[in-house]
């Protein structure tokens, strides 16, 4: 049988949550640690971005097809329910953490502090402009979470994997941490997440 071939750089939250859904479903595969726009990704993604997924003859791109595939093709337990309900609030979820977490989390606080100019530092004004709009987000997942656990019900999703390596890149930063500790709740959501062996069997090595 083909290999299954993630392809993108370790460090995306992307590319972690794909693979976190390989763990967790047992499914082997092989990790092509690159960037973005580099010859393996534009030969499967228009715009070179990642992740991508190569399996045999399929190539697909976009986190959440990416995820839809391998949660389909391989046996294991489901993290995109079949069910119209749970596959609904699933799916939900993981729009919202695409549009909403990842903007302002990953886009708009962690890329302008992770990647300041050196010479004119942080972008403060960008930086602060995002906090109130990344606490809409924290208030709403933590209310979301409160339900049953997990954000699409009572068990875990693939919506879960998606969003907790955002919170937790977040949370790495000292504004990070701070505004965290403002959502305990959301906080015990994520120490239950971040415990479980596909989270930490995935971290990405120090960054040069």
């Amino acid at each position: 049988m083909a290999e299954l071939e993630l392809i993108g750089a370790p460090f995306s939250n992307y590319v972690r949550a794909l693979r976190m859904l390989c763990e967790e479903k047992g499914v082997a595969y092989k990790l092509t640690p690159v960037r973005p726009h580099t010859p393996e990704v534009t030969a499967i993604h228009p715009a070179g971005q990642i992740p991508c997924l190569r399996h045999g003859d399929v190539a697909v791109f976009e986190s959440q097809a990416i995820a839809t595939y391998i949660d389909k093709a391989f046996a294991g337990a489901k993290f995109i329910p079949e069910d119209a309900e749970g596959a609904a609030y699933t799916t939900q979820w993981i729009s919202y953490g695409n549009v909403k977490v990842d903007r302002w989390i990953m886009r708009e606080f962690v890329v302008p502090t992770a990647f300041a100019d050196k010479v004119k530092g942080p972008d403060m004004v960008r930086i602060n402009g995002a906090i109130p709009e990344i606490e809409k987000c924290l208030s709403t997942l933590q209310t979301a979470v409160a339900k049953g656990g997990y954000l699409a019900g009572s068990a875990l999703t693939f919506a879960d994997m998606n969003i907790v390596p955002m919170l937790a890149t977040f949370g790495q930063f000292p504004q990070g941490t701070a505004t965290l500790a403002k959502y305990p709740g959301l906080g015990a959501y994520m120490a239950k997440l971040t415990a479980r062996p596909s989270y930490v069997n995935t971290a990405p090595p120090p960054r040069a």
